[in-house]
């Protein structure tokens, strides 16, 4: 009789695959009577994984309706075919935490993404740089060199707190003149717009270094050209991967996909080049060239113009997709959880007092307030799946042996809702990550932003805005769902979105 026992861990973090041959009355070679005796099995080659076909991918997304919701899919693969499986003709699906670490560890110095063709495609076409997302190798590891500077290290975070504190109250402003013209006096409709307003306002004044209108009463033309475009790029997405190349000219999806990427440049581009003018005319005049993330690129580096445009392009849709998806479920949540949320006006109007706004220090040192968005991302991971290619050896990862140039397939969603780390999974229960004496989730069980050095490099920028905005919507408002809503799923459309329009009261704090 035989019985395995896989995953144990030996010498550290290395895991190997270990077999138990048992037979009553066997005798180790120590000579000592035993029931068992322990003995270490061959790795497994990929050709052992189990596999889901193409085919099977194409049909479940198509005609069992996974197509807006690939991060259920990753549920039911999980059931169907364990922990790791082979999906598709080229990647390689892990979805547990312990695998999913396993494989970070063996990040080399310039880790791979993977295909990016999707985003890489429409630079090439018109001769933009690629930006930190797109970008691989050691152009990629430089250009994060540069990027990281002013950004990503907490204290850099701090010195945008006045600029983000400035477009938070703003909005608050906006929620609050919203509020008082619908007919109750205090419903806000479609909260999810709302903020991705916020949230693109927040982001430009940082990385552009000036305002863009998203919170005046009337957005300019301009602005709400360039959120369409976002929003079209990010909904034939999916159209695009699942098309080949040689229907482009007979289907409507590749012109709308691309129109939606120019649309992004194009704004972009255009603040870009304003900025270098005025850069230029200070030069030209003698002054000080002095700003922010903007100014710092283009007068303190040896960025090119195109990577300039790459870069700053894509940190703008990381940092606006962010912030807004994550705020948005956590308003939901907390309408739908008042016990959460009074604990959370507990902390913050204890904390800070009422006619103060927090400083950056503030607000990042409330365990409560962190707890409630990294519960969130937990929940609802903005970007459901990631990729990496591991290329400069074999090497071995669950008990299989993976030749050199092996793409995984991160499966963020499952591994965020596992059950043996997240009992419960799909409550809101933000208290699993306080540091209260219980014992704390596997820190791989949920990476929103990514680990290591490709980590998100706007991370500290996209917390601190998020602290800041529900420090402050939580300090005035009690905030209530409206009954028409009913609950909301989620669908994935690159990121994961609400499937409806989420209304919400914000009720004034007596």
């Amino acid at each position: 009789m035989a019985a395995w026992l896989s995953r144990r861990a030996l010498s550290g973090s290395r895991l190997l695959l270990l077999r138990f041959s048992i037979s009553e009355g066997h005798v180790c070679s120590r000579g000592v009577a035993r029931t068992s005796c322990l003995l270490q099995d061959k790795l497994r080659t990929v050709e052992d994984l189990p596999r889901v076909s193409a085919l099977e991918m194409l049909y479940r997304i198509l005609f069992q309706g996974y197509y807006h919701c690939l991060h259920e899919l990753q549920l039911y693969e999980k059931q169907l075919y364990g922990p790791i499986y082979r999906s598709g003709l080229q990647s390689v699906s892990v979805n547990t935490p312990q695998l999913l670490e396993e494989l970070m560890r063996k990040d080399e110095k310039f880790p791979s993404r993977g295909d990016m063709t999707l985003w890489t495609e429409y630079r090439d076409m018109r001769g933009f740089g690629y930006g930190p997302f797109t970008e691989e190798g050691e152009r990629w590891y430089k250009l994060r060199a540069v990027l990281n500077k002013r950004m990503l290290h907490p204290r850099d975070s701090a010195q945008y707190s006045g600029v983000i504190n400035d477009v938070v109250s703003d909005f608050v402003k906006r929620i609050n003149h919203l509020r008082g013209a619908s007919p109750t006096g205090d419903l806000v409709t479609d909260i999810s717009n709302k903020l991705y307003l916020f949230s693109l306002e927040g982001i430009a004044s940082i990385l552009f270094e000036t305002r863009l209108g998203c919170l005046e009463q009337e957005i300019p033309a301009g602005t709400q050209e360039f959120i369409n475009s976002i929003a079209q790029m990010f909904s034939y997405s999916m159209a695009v991967v699942m098309s080949p190349k040689w229907s482009r000219s007979l289907l409507p999806f590749w012109g709308r996909y691309i129109a939606g990427w120019e649309g992004i440049f194009g704004f972009a581009k255009t603040l870009i080049d304003k900025k270098m003018e005025d850069i230029q005319q200070r030069v030209d005049n003698n002054q000080d060239v002095e700003g922010e993330y903007l100014t710092y690129l283009l007068s303190n580096t040896q960025m090119s113009t195109k990577d300039v445009y790459g870069s700053i392009a894509e940190l703008l849709l990381a940092g606006v997709d962010t912030t807004s998806n994550t705020l948005t479920w956590a308003l939901y949540q907390l309408s739908r959880n008042p016990d959460i949320q009074d604990r959370l006006y507990e902390e913050v109007s204890t904390l800070v007092p009422a006619d103060r706004i927090p400083s950056a220090a503030e607000v990042t040192r409330m365990p409560f307030l962190r707890a409630v968005i990294k519960e969130t991302l937990r929940m609802y991971p903005v970007v459901p799946m990631n990729s990496r290619i591991i290329s400069e050896k074999p090497f071995s990862v669950g008990g299989y042996q993976f030749p050199k140039k092996t793409a995984f397939t991160f499966c963020h969603y499952a591994i965020s809702h596992d059950e043996s780390v997240f009992p419960d999974s799909f409550r809101f229960k933000p208290e699993r990550w306080l540091r209260d004496g219980r014992p704390r989730p596997n820190p791989f069980g949920s990476i929103p932003f990514g680990y290591g050095v490709r980590g998100c490099v706007g991370r500290r920028i996209a917390e601190l805005e998020m602290y800041l905005v529900l420090f402050r919507l939580i300090q005035r408002f009690e905030v209530k769902p409206d009954p028409t809503t009913g609950e909301l799923k989620s669908i994935n459309r690159t990121v994961l979105v609400p499937d409806k329009q989420l209304d919400l009261h914000f009720v004034d704090r007596a």
